[in-house]
Order: structure tokens, then sequence, then C-alpha cells
């Protein structure tokens, strides 16, 4: 199709996304990006956050990302994540029991002195994109 780019979005399980798109916006480790049909090369980490793309029909369309890769070329961006999962597919239920999970993780840790703060950051940020995510609308 002219004046679109394939979008993929994969992770070590399974494809998520493999779709023509009239634009795409990720969350890149040095702030959001854009891409568009005939953009130039690149490739860049990405934060966890959301891809916004807008697909084929002119329908704008969410994906959750934690983490990962993106390449850019001129007819295709491929996005390799550490998890993803499209707007319909997130248990809104099971986002809310990982976010009290890590926020106890944190005041237990803090108590102890043992806080791996990384690691319950990580988990935090995640839980919460879900459900902003999900319930966005």
């Amino acid at each position: 199709m002219a004046g679109t780019i394939r979008l993929e979005v994969v992770t070590p399980e399974k494809a998520v996304v493999n779709e023509a798109a009239k634009i795409v916006v990720a969350p890149g480790t040095l702030g959001e990006f854009g891409v568009l049909p005939g953009h130039t090369t690149f490739l860049t980490t990405l934060k966890t956050g959301t891809i916004r793309y807008t697909d084929a029909d002119g329908k704008d369309r969410y994906v959750f990302v934690s983490a990962g890769f993106a390449e850019a070329l001129p007819d295709q961006v491929t996005v390799l994540a550490e998890s993803a999962e499209r707007r319909r597919d997130i248990d809104v239920e099971r986002a809310k029991a990982a976010l009290q999970r890590a926020e106890q993780r944190l005041v237990e840790d803090r108590a102890k002195q043992q806080l791996d703060f990384t690691r319950a950051k990580a988990a935090l940020e995640r839980a919460l994109q879900r459900i902003h995510l999900a319930e966005t609308r």
C-alpha cells in the first residue's frame, strides 16, 4: 500500500502486531519518536510505554511495550520487546495485582533495607503503564 509502512511488534514468545500503518509513535529511551513512510533508517532502544499507530484504515491503535529495541526503515518499523500487549488484551485485574505486589515489595524491602530498587521500579512502571493504557478510552 502506498502511504503506509509495515509495523511489526514481536516478543520472544509471539508476534503481537504485523500490519500496515500510516504513522507509528513509540517511547524511545531518549524521548518519544514518530515514523512516517520514507523515514530515514535508525535503531534505538525503547522504554516501557505505549506504541501508538494509525492503521491503514485510519483507526488509532495502541500497544503496551516493556522495553526493547526499534528499527525504523523507510517502509517498515520493527519492534523487539521484552513483552507487548495490544490494549484490548490487557488484563486490568492482573495489572492491578502486579501493581500491589510491586508497591508491597517496595515497602517490605525498604523496611529490611534489602531493596532491589531497579527491579521493583520496573515492575511498578509496567503495571502502571498497562493500567493506564487499558483504562484510557
